[in-house]
Order: C-alpha cells, then structure tokens, then sequence
C-alpha cells in the first residue's frame, strides 16, 4: 500500500473487511490495532497506542479515553470518530480546543439497544435465567414469572432509543410513562409525567438518558423504595444513572423484583467489579456485558458511520445526521 496514503488507525474492535475496504477504495491506509478482533482497546499500551496514532490523520475509536494528552502529541491527528454514540471517554474541549474534529456514529446501534431492552424486561418479568438454570440442574419444575402484557413502563429518557422502546412496546398492551427534560406533545402512545410520578407507578423501570450530573444515580435508595415491590429495573444506557449497590441492598431487601442490566458502574470504576459481580450472581438479575448495542448489524452500520465521518471530516464534506460532536477547525 502506497506510504501517500493517509493512515486511518482503527482501535476498534470487530471492525468489518467491507468498511475497511470502503476507505481503502477511498484512498486512505487502514491500520489495524493488532489486538484480536473482539479485544476491547482499553488494552493497547500507552507506549503501542502513541506509536500506533503516529502518521494518522483519522483514528477510529472504540472504548479507549481519548485525553488531550493524546490529541497534543499527535498534531497530524485531525478527526476523533467514535463507533458508539457515547462520547463521555473524549475530552472533546480538548479537542475543539486543539482544532480536531470528534464524531460519534448516531443511530448506528439504537434498534439493536432498543431490541435488548424488550429482551432484558422480558428475561427478568418471565424469571427465564431461573427456568434456564433449574433445568440445566434436571429440575423441571415450572418457574411462575409475570406477563409484560398490561403493566405500566416507565421511560426514564425519550431520545432516539427511547422513541424506538415505545414504539415496540405498542404491541405489548402496556401503559408507557415517559420523564424527559423536553416533553414531546406529539409523540403518540406514551405520557409524560414528572419522574416521581413515574418511579411510584411503573411495573418497569427503563433507563434512557444519557449520563450527566443531573442524571448521576437518579434510581437510587430513595427512588428504589418508591417504587412498587415488584418492580423490575431495566438499564441499557450508563451504568452511573443507577447506584448499583442501593440497587443491590433493594433486591436482598426484596423492595423490588428484578433488573435486566446491560452497564454497570463498575465499567467506570474497576474497584466496583466485586459489586457488578455479586449483581450479576443474582437469580433475579439478567446481566450482559454492555452488549445491548451490539449487534451484527448494529456493528456494521456503526463502523460505516464512522468511516464516512472521517471522510467527510477530511473532505470538508457533510457529515451523517446527529454524528459532528466537536469541529474545532471552527473558531
């Protein structure tokens, strides 16, 4: 490959041939991270990751922290384009900052997140691990769980994927309340009610909004002993929204049902694992490893997103919807 091509670093993991060739037709140089294919690039080595960003013009990121540190050392590195829609892990003043562009692949992944969430509610109200697990021990007997069918669903966020989470829940004969800091008056099927009013009245609790200060730990001890006893807590968005160990003493206190959990805290604080993991061990807890958001598809289209931002940011050309972040070529 000719060394004028300019070097497109992908750190993230399971990035497809059909996007890697997408680019390459473009005339870039694809750099892989030389991690195995599905290793999350919080693993590369700082010493590996600098010499790698070396020469790149565009980087494609998964998980890894992108510190102005980083970007400082890196001059030639113009664009930041993250394969998920979260952008928490950029330091994108930084970044404006320093002239680069940060963008995030919005809407890549919102049907494969809003599709775990159903699954997660599902799993806990019909106790599927209990079932799943008694037979594996030859117990047969019926494990007795609750129908989603005419329960009250809580949205706690009504963006992108907690428009796509009602709009599924319309088959299920539910009841949908939705708390968001802009109430849509023409969003059909759902009822937007202050968040006390909807922590008092749902059968489910589904967490959507994105992770601020304002939004840090909003179910926590005082929110979980509002709700109903039987009460189940679904959370495919941050782990922060929940306070894992209030959430935990409410389930060994039996305040409330269940929970499907896809994040936890412990994602972003690792002295939290023990906790993640005693959540996890629980019967009445459904947990994946932030696995909501990744899907084959979801994954494929993510991974174009971010190809076509890079080169629209290094083209000077539109970008997809929703995706620029940060340009800090404008001033």
């Amino acid at each position: 490959m000719s060394a004028s091509r300019p070097k497109v670093l992908v750190t993230t993991r399971l990035f497809d041939d059909a996007t890697t060739r997408f680019l390459e037709e473009g005339g870039f140089e694809v750099v892989p991270s030389g991690l195995p294919g599905d290793a999350v690039d919080t693993h590369i080595p700082d010493a590996d990751l600098n010499a790698l960003l070396d020469g790149a013009v565009a980087w494609i990121v998964g998980q890894r922290a992108v510190t102005g540190d980083v970007l400082a050392a890196h001059p030639q590195l113009k664009v930041i384009a993250r394969r998920g829609v979260g952008y928490d892990r950029v330091d994108v003043a930084a970044a404006r900052d320093l002239g680069r562009v940060v963008t995030i692949a919005a809407g890549a992944n919102d049907p494969a997140v809003a599709d775990h969430t159903i699954a997660l509610t599902l799993a806990v109200l019909r106790r599927l691990k209990e079932s799943d697990a008694a037979i594996a021990r030859g117990d047969w007997r019926v494990v007795v769980g609750s129908d989603l069918t005419g329960k009250t669903v809580g949205l706690i966020g009504f963006g992108r994927i907690g428009r796509q989470v009602a709009r599924r829940l319309s088959g299920f004969d539910v009841t949908v309340l939705v708390t968001s800091r802009r109430p849509d008056p023409d969003a059909a099927g759902v009822t937007f009610v202050p968040l006390d009013e909807l922590i008092a009245r749902s059968d489910v609790v589904s967490l959507h909004a994105p992770l601020a200060p304002e939004t840090h730990h909003v179910i926590n001890a005082v929110t979980l002993k509002a709700m109903k006893r039987g009460t189940v807590v679904v959370n495919t968005s941050r782990g922060g929204l929940v306070d894992d160990a209030a959430l935990l003493a409410a389930l060994e206190q039996g305040e409330i049902a269940g929970a499907g959990l896809d994040v936890f805290e412990a994602e972003a604080d690792p002295a939290l694992q023990p906790l993640a993991q005693a959540l996890a061990a629980r019967a009445d807890v459904v947990a994946t490893s932030h696995a909501a958001g990744s899907s084959e598809e979801a994954l494929a289209r993510g991974n174009l997103i971010s190809a076509q931002c890079v080169v629209a940011a290094l083209a000077g050309a539109p970008f997809p919807p929703g995706c620029l972040i940060a340009d800090g070529r404008v001033k």
